[in-house]
């Protein structure tokens, strides 16, 4: 037996209560956005929300549409930020105060600009906070996990990792602008500006070689081999003919260790020794070999260590 037809205030309820809304094709067929969400999308109950709206033409689903989207605004626990006094607005705040006056969560709301129904911005970005804990965890998280987050779709994610890459550049620029390397020191510096936002949460082990001029200028750096969870395999002759072509008077190694100790292994020690063997030969000079740990001062130097001489 069918059910007493709804009037129509209780069919408009049904529909701001579960955020439906009507909708004509461009072949004048009318359905449901939502319906699917609340698992009632059946022909049989979308022609039953036709009649009792009295639905014909895509004029009369666009009033109904309007109608439903100002009750749903009415009773979201959050508002929209265009929505909110301008004082408290994150990209008004930042024009006011600066970037580095308003909290994670704004700059991130910033990222972001728009939420998801019933959620604005900035509390996406606390979500998105809350669970990834810190902005590092979330720039080594691949697109698909952040994705799993409801209201955060590839475009979200992908702004997020273009923002988070703006930030890992900004380091790799500051590192090109030092006009010689000196010491131990000046290499962990050079090191840790350039490498360290994209090695040290790396889940494979990276080896790459910084080519530096006769003035130990830095002229190019080289990604040399890419390894396993436990091993990259570096070849002698690749680091040779590297330097070769860009006319290196001397380089420096610099590989990262995805456990995130820097205490080099034997193997560490023996690769180091055949690079060093092979570019005597050749003239080249190494100058230090860098391993990269997990944290922001993890990093051990070979030269400073003694294990180069």
């Amino acid at each position: 037996m069918n059910q007493k037809a709804l009037p129509q205030k209780e069919v408009f309820d049904f529909l701001v209560a579960n955020a439906i809304y009507p909708m004509c094709s461009k072949k004048g067929k009318i359905f449901f956005r939502g319906l699917v969400r609340i698992g009632l999308s059946t022909t049989e109950k979308t022609n039953e929300l036709i009649a009792q709206l009295n639905l014909k033409t895509d004029e009369d689903c666009k009033k109904i549409r309007k109608e439903v989207k100002e009750a749903v605004a009415a009773i979201r626990p959050t508002r929209p930020i265009k929505e909110w006094i301008k004082e408290e607005r994150p990209r008004e705040m930042l024009i006011k105060y600066g970037p580095e006056a308003i909290s994670l969560s704004k700059l991130l709301a910033i990222i972001l600009r728009t939420g998801k129904e019933g959620t604005n911005a900035e509390e996406l970005s606390k979500r998105l906070l809350n669970y990834f804990k810190t902005l590092r965890e979330i720039d080594s998280a691949p697109i698909s996990e952040i994705c799993k987050m409801d209201g955060i779709g590839h475009a979200k994610a992908v702004q997020i990792k273009a923002a988070l890459e703006l930030g890992k550049r900004l380091y790799k620029e500051e590192a090109e602008k030092k006009k010689r390397i000196g010491g131990a020191d000046d290499v962990i510096g050079y090191v840790a500006e350039y490498y360290g936002p994209y090695l040290r949460d790396a889940k494979k082990e990276f080896f790459h070689v910084i080519l530096l001029d006769i003035k130990n200028k830095p002229l190019h750096n080289i990604e040399i081999s890419k390894g396993s969870l436990t091993a990259a395999i570096v070849d002698p002759k690749e680091i040779i003919k590297e330097a070769t072509l860009r006319s290196a008077s001397s380089i420096i190694l610099v590989h990262n260790h995805p456990s995130g100790e820097t205490e080099p292994s034997s193997e560490d020690i023996d690769i180091t020794n055949r690079v060093i063997q092979a570019c005597d030969l050749m003239g080249i000079k190494v100058l230090d070999h860098i391993i990269i740990g997990k944290n922001k001062d993890d990093y051990l130097s070979f030269a400073k260590a003694g294990l180069i001489r």
